[in-house]
This record gives structure tokens, C-alpha cells and sequence, in this order.
């Protein structure tokens, strides 16, 4: 019974692979691709506002007349982030273990990460699918990717007015509900991953410090108080205890 664990193991595993020939390959629809643009595209404009970055725009200018701008504000800042957004989404993997949108996610795969821990303990996994393409851009992310370098071409005077205009509003909304997916199914935008215990892929959130920090806190007055009742007690145990003498010391 015991051998036989394993390889039932085994199947249940490479079946969540690659489970029937007609979902093999399940390509991203246009609300999958506008929710993963509109999200990388909200992390990379947080990421480059932070700078505090001037530039002089008075270069180029023969009369001299140009003015400094920030760089949160520039032209630049925009070509930037929107030239380099679609590659961004090759950092995703495929999870088929999860439903609907949230297959789509950074970080390695349940599934793929147990298949990885099965080989280096030395089981032998057969796949179709050869262990050197594993790791590979699944057809799934590379259309993904594909479809993004449509979509932001196609769309790049919403997000332009977005970001010049209208920050303050949601970009999934403002660009994905109201725009390209308007009269369409964009139940997709909905769809959140709660995650699992010990879930690091894709989750958006970094585990909190200050927490813990309080914790330890709290455990380190608690060693200390009780440090200085072991120590009271272990005083008042000497102080209670007589000095040894005997009968002929009293003579």
C-alpha cells in the first residue's frame, strides 16, 4: 500500500497538468488581458512616483522658452511605462490549480512546485511536456503578452487621458469596465485571490512587521518579568535559609 501512494500521487498530479486534450491550452480572454494591463500598469506608475526627478524641458527649444517639469508629470514617465508594460506580464505563470483569472499569477505553480520537489527526491516524473521546458513561457502567458501589445496600442489615447486627467480614478474601471470591455463580460475584474496559507505567488500584499514586531514585544516584557520573579524568588530563598552552625559554635 505504501509503494502504491506515490504513483497515485503521481497521476493526481500530472492529470492537474495537463487534464484533457481540449483545455490543454486555454488562451487569455480580452477581460483576463485588459485586468493584468490595468494592474501592471497601476504597480508601475506607483513605482516610478516616487521619485522626486526634475527634468529641463527647455533643451531642443531655440528661443529657450521650455520649463522645468517633475518627472511624476513628464511625457517621459508615460512613453516609459507604457513601452515596457507588456513585458511585464511574461513575469506571470500559468496556475492551472486556481479558477477563472487568478490561473494568471507571478510566482511557480502549486502544481509545478511539487512536481519539482517529487524529481529532486529522486521520483521519476513523465510528462509530456520535457523537464527542461518546464520553466518555459507557457502558449497561455505568451499570447497574454501578445494580446497586451494590441490592447495598449490600440487604447493609448484612454490611458494618456487617464494619466493626465483622471489618477484618482480606478484603471480597471476607467480603462478596462468603461472602455474596452464595455456591453462585454468583464466579470473577470471582480475575481480576487485570497491565497493560501503560505501562498507567495501574486498576492499583491507584503506580510506586515508591525505585527510581529508587537508580538516580540510582548514576549521579550514577559521573559523580562519573568527573569525578575525568578530572581526575587531565588533571592528571597537565600535570605530565608540560616547560616549552617553547630552546638559547639554557640558554647
Amino acid at each position: 500500500m505504501a509503494a502504491e501512494r506515490p504513483a497515485a500521487l503521481l497521476l493526481l498530479l500530472v492529470a492537474a497538468v495537463g487534464g484533457d486534450d481540449s483545455d490543454w491550452v486555454r488562451l487569455p480572454s480580452k477581460c483576463e488581458v485588459c485586468k493584468y494591463v490595468a494592474l501592471e500598469l497601476k504597480s508601475a506608475f506607483e513605482e516610478t512616483g516616487k521619485t522626486k526627478e526634475v527634468i529641463d524641458t527647455k533643451y531642443g527649444f531655440l528661443d529657450g522658452k521650455g520649463a522645468a517639469v517633475k518627472y511624476t508629470q513628464s511625457d517621459i514617465r508615460l512613453i516609459e511605462v507604457t513601452e515596457n508594460i507588456c513585458k511585464r506580464l511574461l513575469d506571470y505563470n500559468l496556475h492551472k490549480e486556481r479558477s477563472g483569472s487568478n490561473r494568471f499569477a507571478k510566482g511557480m505553480s502549486e502544481t509545478f512546485e511539487t512536481l519539482h520537489n517529487l524529481v529532486h527526491k529522486g521520483v521519476k516524473v513523465v510528462m509530456d511536456i520535457p523537464y527542461e521546458l518546464w520553466n518555459e513561457t507557457s502558449a497561455e502567458v505568451a499570447d497574454l503578452k501578445k494580446q497586451c501589445d494590441v490592447l495598449v496600442e490600440e487604447y493609448e489615447d484612454v490611458i494618456e487621458d487617464w494619466y493626465r486627467h483622471h489618477q484618482t480614478e480606478d484603471l480597471s474601471q476607467f480603462l478596462c469596465a468603461d472602455r474596452v470591455l464595455k456591453g462585454q463580460d468583464a466579470s473577470c475584474l471582480a475575481e480576487k485571490w485570497t491565497g493560501k496559507k503560505g501562498d507567495m505567488a501574486s498576492t499583491g500584499e507584503k506580510p506586515s512587521k508591525k505585527k510581529s514586531g508587537k508580538k516580540k514585544k510582548k514576549v521579550g516584557k514577559e521573559q523580562s518579568e519573568g527573569a525578575e520573579s525568578l530572581s526575587a524568588e531565588e533571592s528571597g530563598v537565600q535570605e530565608a535559609s540560616p547560616l549552617p552552625h553547630s552546638p559547639t559554635d554557640e558554647l
